[in-house]
């Protein structure tokens, strides 16, 4: 066979190149996209909807001053026949030492007054949280490698406890899988908790969608996205709630994202004990922006979604609910698509 010109070879070259890009790109992209499209098909059992333990994470505005007896009423009104159970008020952050300051939370005996008497059986949980920093050179947040920040951290959720919250609710990112360092201080909340007569709640980072997909991530960015799914059972089983962020995926229609939703919610339900409650994220935010596209990760995607993994995963699981975020960017159609999808009455 003759040798073919340098140029044409060259450009042999690139696209051999170009179709194994494709192979190990596209392709398997694709096979994701046709996989969460599969997830998102077929209608959810009527028996798939709110078991009283939802949640919804509010603002600051709540414990500074900023709201009042009328936006209560209004969240009454909102509340009313739904499954709502508790509620995350935004009480810190912490310090980067792990305390945090009584400045922070002045309206806090009004506020889990007022929700008792008007909304019984709603609990008011503490929500904490603060940047999580790892190394040397990642600026100011708070390192769990420091067991006196741990220890202060279970000091803060003491006094939040005393302060006449029902539990303490975390949000420490970005959180990293396999971190030791967030399972020792979560073994010293549980007990510190519970001898306060209070909940301790988590919030936590979406699972593997695929084996191994928070050591890329982790590799690529040095923070990670995603837990394993061994590592979210851990987590999972040192708390009594849990509370999964499925937002912020970056995907870009609503029937990849409510597939992901249904993956993520087998994938939890699958590793979590069946005493703790395991809580689904919906967005109730429409920021657009490269992780967040309004269009598709829509609440509606995301209620449909959790209903679909419920119920191939675990059907009659009373222990779980979706939890909201967040009050101040929510709009009616929002709290509709929450109604109507998930509290809505089972058909007879």
């Amino acid at each position: 066979m003759p040798r073919l010109p340098g140029r044409t070879r060259a450009r042999r070259r690139l696209a051999g190149l170009a179709l194994a890009l494709t192979a190990v790109v596209v392709l398997p992209v694709a096979a994701a996209g046709t996989a969460l499209r599969i997830e998102y098909a077929g209608d959810p059992p009527t028996d798939a909807r709110t078991r009283g333990r939802d949640a919804l994470w509010l603002g600051h505005a709540w414990l500074d001053g900023r709201r009042g007896e009328r936006d209560l009423a209004a969240l009454t009104r909102r509340a009313a026949g739904t499954g709502l159970r508790d509620l995350y008020v935004h009480t810190g952050p912490l310090e980067h030492d792990g305390a945090l300051r009584t400045q922070r939370y002045p309206r806090a005996a009004w506020l889990v007054d007022a929700v008792h008497r008007r909304l019984p059986g709603v609990r008011v949980q503490a929500w904490l949280g603060d940047r999580l920093v790892y190394g040397r050179d990642e600026g100011g947040g708070l390192r769990l490698a420091d067991a006196g920040a741990r220890r202060t951290v279970v000091d803060s959720a003491r006094q939040v406890l005393r302060a006449g919250f029902d539990g303490v609710h975390f949000d420490l990112e970005p959180l990293r899988s396999d971190d030791g360092d967030y399972l020792r201080l979560l073994d010293g909340l549980r007990p510190a908790v519970a001898d306060e007569g209070g909940l301790l709640s988590v919030a936590a980072h979406q699972i593997d969608p695929l084996p191994g997909m928070h050591t890329v991530s982790g590799a690529v960015t040095g923070r990670g996205k995603w837990w394993s799914k061994g590592y979210f059972g851990q987590v999972a089983r040192r708390v009594d709630q849990i509370a999964v962020m499925s937002y912020d995926t970056a995907l870009p229609l609503e029937s990849l994202y409510g597939g992901y939703v249904a993956r993520q919610t087998e994938l939890a339900l699958s590793a979590a004990p069946d005493e703790v409650d395991v809580l689904m994220g919906v967005p109730f935010f429409h920021t657009d922006d490269m992780g967040h596209h309004a269009s598709a990760e829509t609440a509606s995607a995301a209620v449909r979604g959790a209903r679909l993994g419920l119920a191939r995963a675990d059907r009659h699981r009373e222990h779980f609910g979706l939890a909201l975020y967040v009050d101040f960017a929510a709009t009616g159609d929002d709290w509709t698509a929450y109604r109507r999808g998930w509290c809505a009455p089972v058909e007879s």
